[in-house]
């Protein structure tokens, strides 16, 4: 019956398993991108700056509008004539309609109208930049969430590994306390520190859930408590990183930059729309009109009206109270601003990138090293456990050796985790970052 049991338990297993959907870093990746809500918005948004770049935006193409009116009078008049007696009329009714299309357009506006256009491009392309920043923000969370994941499973894994050892234990003293040959206290004893193991690898899958959560959130899942398997269970890391070529790479790709770049562009752009105010400007206007008049009284019933007119004019700003001389001064103390703006940023960018890396580097080193402890932990606890089965080492004794053997388990899959995340911010400082897709 409990050979029965117990299969039917590996079986049920074996179905959740596969029902389960295995995602690769990739398919995490791919599926942000493609659902992520914020990214969605942000899209939207560079779609406007795209349908704002045109060239009846920037006023380069001409207006043309249409006015149409009908309407009347009803008017009573009364004439008192100086020889005596009146003339009365009564109820007047006079109709008139007119319709006409006009037609106008900029020639000149000293070089406003091609500057604006060219002002649109930039904030076009500033949109582009916003889009590439948020999807850089995504896939560096959904990398490290991915990551992070890995991490929470090992030490899922190592928990595991430490209850199976302290049941072990309490086998071993459970079997020499029948014996006679160890005391009540001692399978006490082990039974607590089974209970505390246990209660420890129960509150760690809580942390794993609570990170498939967070992942499914990023990927923007319908059923964000939805099940899945990942297809990498170590954490892999890119140990060829160089300064040298991180720095290269910073200064021509790094979307920060390139966007306080764009704003020192359009704050250009813009003292150069205000300074062609300065120049003269030069429009051309037209337009058809057709009038309707209908007379209620008098000897003509209606008349007719139809016509062309056009128009250049030509005109200069000549004084507007300083008005533009003011907005000159701001808008080049403004190109100031992101001139200095943009040297921050870049100087802020290189020092995380160099702080950055000498964490990268340090923990490179950190990881050799933990390596070779968790080498050493775990030929010591053989060796404890050999001992402790012969009588030959005390219980809380061999508790340190098992405590060891998990802090240096927890120390390397963190380091590991440390490391990944450095190499994670160095690729994205760089513009590396979308090389994870």
């Amino acid at each position: 019956m409990r050979l029965q049991i117990l299969f039917l338990l590996l079986i049920s297993l074996f179905v959740k398993a596969e029902a389960q959907e295995v995602y690769d870093l990739s398919r995490c990746i791919a599926t942000g991108l493609e659902r992520n809500y914020s990214i969605q918005v942000i899209r939207n948004r560079e779609d406007i700056a795209a349908n704002n770049l045109s060239r009846g935006n920037a006023g380069m193409l001409p207006v043309i509008t249409t006015t149409n009116r009908f309407g009347g009078t009803v008017n009573s008049t009364t004439q008192n004539l100086r020889e005596g007696g009146s003339n009365l009329s009564s109820n007047i009714h006079n109709t008139s309609g007119s319709a006409g299309i006009n037609l106008g357009m900029t020639i000149f506006r000293g070089y406003q109208v091609q500057t604006t256009y060219e002002k649109l491009g930039e904030l076009k392309r500033m949109g582009d930049l916003n889009t590439q920043m948020s999807v850089e923000n995504l896939v560096s969370g959904i990398v490290a969430e991915y990551n992070y994941y890995i991490q929470q499973l090992t030490l899922y894994k190592n928990l595991a590994y430490a209850v199976s050892l302290s049941k072990e234990r309490v086998r071993i003293d459970e079997q020499r306390y029948l014996l006679g040959a160890a005391s009540k206290l001692q399978l006490l004893q082990s039974l607590v520190y089974l209970n505390a193991d246990s209660s420890r690898y129960a509150r760690q899958n809580e942390v794993l859930r609570a990170s498939q959560i967070r992942l499914n959130e990023l990927m923007a899942a319908e059923d964000v408590g939805v099940s899945f398997i990942l297809q990498d269970t170590l954490i892999r890391i890119d140990e060829n990183l160089v300064y040298e070529e991180l720095l290269d790479q910073t200064l021509n790709f790094n979307t920060s930059l390139q966007i306080a770049s764009k704003n020192q562009v359009i704050s250009e752009l813009d003292h150069k729309i205000i300074e062609s105010r300065s120049y003269p400007y030069m429009t051309l206007s037209s337009g058809y009109t057709y009038n309707y008049s209908g007379f209620g009284t008098g000897n003509t019933s209606n008349q007719h009206v139809r016509g062309m007119n056009y128009g250049l004019t030509i005109g200069m700003d000549i004084f507007d109270g300083y008005n533009r001389r003011r907005e000159k001064t701001n808008a080049l103390i403004e190109v100031e601003n992101r001139r200095v703006q943009y040297q921050e940023v870049e100087q802020a960018i290189k020092a995380d990138l160099l702080t950055i890396y000498y964490a990268y580097q340090n923990n490179i080193r950190l990881l050799r090293l933990e390596e070779q402890n968790l080498e050493v932990a775990r030929e010591n606890l053989e060796i404890a456990l050999e001992r402790y089965k012969l009588g030959n080492l005390a219980g809380l004794e061999l508790r340190e050796v098992q405590k060891s053997l998990l802090d240096a388990e927890e120390r390397l899959i963190s380091v590991k985790y440390q490391t990944k995340v450095a190499e994670i911010s160095l690729k994205q400082i760089s513009g590396q970052i979308l090389d994870y897709i």
